[in-house]
């Protein structure tokens, strides 16, 4: 799977390319800023999962898939009370931050 679905973001933008790197450039901080939260154990379970729940819904909307798929994974572990491993999704974030321009 690409870190970014190209056709599934021009579908979400109508085809608009400077929409689509805005977008992009907007969900790369958003990358930035939820990361660290999530991983941070001292933060409240709760927090951390509703984190991976607004990074899980921007990453679908762009057609980051990889990063729908840990952060989704992140955030159900952490309901279900326990404390998830946070490496693949930090890889997808990574991998995915390398696939957007300026990311």
């Amino acid at each position: 799977m690409p870190p970014i679905d190209h056709d599934h973001l021009a579908r979400q933008t109508f085809g608009d390319a400077e929409l689509a790197r805005d977008l992009l450039a907007l969900f790369a901080g958003q990358c930035r800023r939820l990361l660290p939260g999530i991983c941070d154990p001292a933060l409240p379970p709760a927090e951390r999962a509703d984190l991976a729940h607004t990074l899980k819904g921007s990453a679908l909307g762009v057609g980051a898939g990889s990063v729908a798929a840990a952060s989704a994974a992140v955030e159900d572990t952490l309901r279900a009370g326990r404390e998830p491993g946070t490496d693949a999704l930090a890889h997808a974030v990574a991998a995915t931050l390398l696939a957007i321009p300026h990311g």
